[in-house]
């Protein structure tokens, strides 16, 4: 039996290593299993026979991960996106027969970005964003305010006619954005998920920006369905900024309140500080769909352009086998990682080659419009697009932590030769990034891996070759790209603290966690970790156990055993009374519908309590 056999053989017998791959896919479905059958003969096939041989096989062992290759190269698709909804919601745009046109209220506009969502999910692999959608659909918040006072100006006291109207546009505003979170949660992409969306908003500060973040909160805090489960997507990303509102004297200080609470109660919002962002990426915006970050760019006009841009692709480099490789012999280590990142570097080219033999009609919402910004014709080279470093291509990384431990043991954080052996590492592919972007005029951006998978896949293979080195492989899983050992307790001040040097070399990718107990009746502890983060890190999550049980409402952190997860006060594991939201290597996620493979699930449950209410 040749491999594609064998790979087909294990997704119809549901191989968890295969159909668990993501966890936001559920293998059960019809449209998921077309979409992982496509993908395992597309993969099959792009190492067989697309992929240059010493890349395919680097990545069969495990010395490099080309990322997505159920996708890419066999189909020469883009990755993650900010997508620019403004002009297309303001020119109009094109989906399928229907030619759509400007909308004249709010309710119209939420429901065209989720045409444009699902359209432009359907046509890349990867994630998308809407970015500053407060300040976005404010706008078109502003024809209903015209359309309620002409009635309102026929039938209303002229006493009562500003608050009616106010009432009416609130209503309305409130339905646009419930309406626009079921509607992303009902979606199915081509590729048999929900769209991986992200919501990026938080500085607008007219009237109805504010009421547009505060019903995004609303409706987040209240759930989905009758049974308020936790909705996974859009990802929330919320933007904190000095004089907007950070302290209480700032106009928005009461919507950063209610993002504590919401974040208390459903783990998003992810938050965006403003000031340490700019510094990192020369100007803002929010990630392309989960951690991956766009640099500044000024077009021909001199403005600063970052809606309409994209990432190209990921490759990540195995860091803790070139450390096994090396058995502690720091020189070799390093004649090692040059040689990978030779590989890489044919790799990321060979992306590179590979999309720009797409054509504009290959994905007509993408480069025809209006998503990419610049609507290209049929005769134009979607190159135009990318060229210029506007579009970037991830040098990704993973287990900093497992490859110091090699030469400075599993306690090494607390060793200044051992972090600086780690931002060695970042800073030599800093040279290489600064290189390859010079020679090829698109943007290597230094990435940190989250994958999913990626985690279990690198140190199975690399136990497989080694054995259980402890601390390294024995544990079933790496650390994603420069994460502070999850089994160590340690508080957020000082994870943050430990973090922070990271980004300013791996900013193309990025995102700091904290984990914490249960803090719904402590808002200003949760607070207090935000603010000390503001000028320290860019991105930062909240991990918060927030599963519940429909048997006995209990809602905290499950037990984990052998069949899944377990309600700690029932004992309750019956996946269809049970709400689990865990984030997985950076994403929510319900793996009590899709359980996780081992080291995986390793990794997502050494949920180390941080936190305590004695250090707050």
């Amino acid at each position: 039996m040749n491999k594609l056999e064998t790979n087909l053989k294990n997704l119809i017998t549901k191989d968890p290593t295969v159909v668990n791959e993501n966890a936001n896919k559920d293998s059960s479905t019809f449209s998921t299993m077309r979409d992982l059958t496509a993908g395992v003969v597309s993969k099959s096939y792009a190492l067989d026979y697309l992929l240059p041989k010493h890349v395919a096989e680097a990545h069969k062992q495990g010395d490099i991960h080309f990322h997505d290759l159920d996708y890419h190269p066999f189909q020469p698709l883009t990755n993650c996106c900010l997508i620019d909804a403004e002009s297309m919601l303001e020119d109009g745009f094109q989906i399928g027969n229907a030619t759509v046109t400007s909308p004249k209220s709010i309710q119209t506009a939420s429901a065209q970005l989720v045409q444009i969502i699902a359209n432009v999910s359907s046509s890349q692999y990867g994630g998308c964003t809407i970015d500053r959608v407060d300040e976005l659909l404010s706008k078109y918040a502003q024809f209903n305010e015209q359309k309620h006072r002409k009635v309102a100006e026929k039938f209303v006291n002229a006493a009562d006619i500003d608050t009616y109207v106010d009432n009416q546009v609130t209503q309305d505003i409130g339905d646009a954005i419930e309406s626009l979170e079921y509607e992303i949660n009902t979606l199915y992409t081509s590729n048999g998920q929900t769209p991986f969306v992200t919501l990026g908003f938080g500085l607008g500060i007219d009237k109805y920006s504010r009421k547009i973040q505060q019903a995004i909160f609303h409706t987040r805090i209240k759930g989905l369905g009758k049974d308020r489960i936790t909705a996974i997507f859009p990802k929330l990303v919320f933007s904190i900024k000095k004089g907007v509102n950070f302290s209480e004297s700032d106009p928005n200080y009461d919507i950063k309140q209610l993002a504590l609470e919401c974040s208390t109660k459903r783990m998003y919002p992810d938050i965006l500080n403003y000031d340490k962002t700019v510094e990192l990426l020369g100007d803002f915006k929010a990630p392309m769909g989960c951690r991956s970050f766009l640099p500044a760019w000024k077009n021909e006009a001199g403005e600063y352009e970052n809606n309409g841009r994209c990432n190209l692709g990921v490759v990540t480099l195995n860091v803790p086998r070139i450390a096994l490789e090396s058995d502690g012999d720091i020189e070799l280590f390093w004649k090692l990682f040059h040689e990978r990142m030779n590989i890489m570097h044919d790799a990321l080219v060979y992306r590179l080659e590979r999309i720009a033999e797409a054509t504009p009609d290959n994905a007509p919402i993408l480069y025809k419009n209006g998503a990419f910004k610049h609507r290209l014709t049929d005769s134009d080279s979607v190159m135009d697009l990318f060229k210029g470093q506007r579009a970037t291509l991830s040098m990704g990384y993973i287990g900093l932590y497992e490859a110091a431990t090699v030469f400075f043991g599993p306690n090494w954080e607390s060793k200044s030769k051992g972090k600086a052996f780690t931002l060695a590492i970042l800073k030599a592919m800093k040279v290489y990034q600064l290189r390859w972007t010079e020679k090829y005029d698109v943007w290597f951006s230094i990435y940190s891996t989250p994958s999913e998978s990626l985690t279990d896949r690198f140190c199975r293979l690399d136990r497989e070759k080694f054995g259980d080195a402890v601390d390294i492989t024995d544990k079933g899983y790496y650390q994603n790209s420069f994460h502070y050992d999850v089994r160590k307790d340690i508080t957020p001040f000082k994870k943050i603290d430990f973090e922070k040097d990271y980004p300013v070399y791996a900013s193309g990718g990025y995102i700091h966690y904290c984990e914490y107990p249960k803090l719904n009746h402590n808002l200003k502890a949760l607070e207090a970790v935000w603010d000390y983060s503001y000028d320290k890190v860019s991105y930062l999550g909240t991990n918060i156990p927030i599963d519940h049980c429909r048997k006995c409402d209990f809602k905290g952190d499950f037990k984990t055993t052998a069949k899944g997860y377990q309600c700690p006060e029932c004992g309750n594991d019956d996946p269809t009374t049970v709400d689990v939201v865990k984030r997985t290597c950076g994403y929510l996620g319900n793996p009590v519908q899709r359980p996780t493979i081992e080291g995986r699930h390793k990794e997502m449950c050494a949920r180390v309590k941080h936190l305590k209410d004695a250090t707050l």
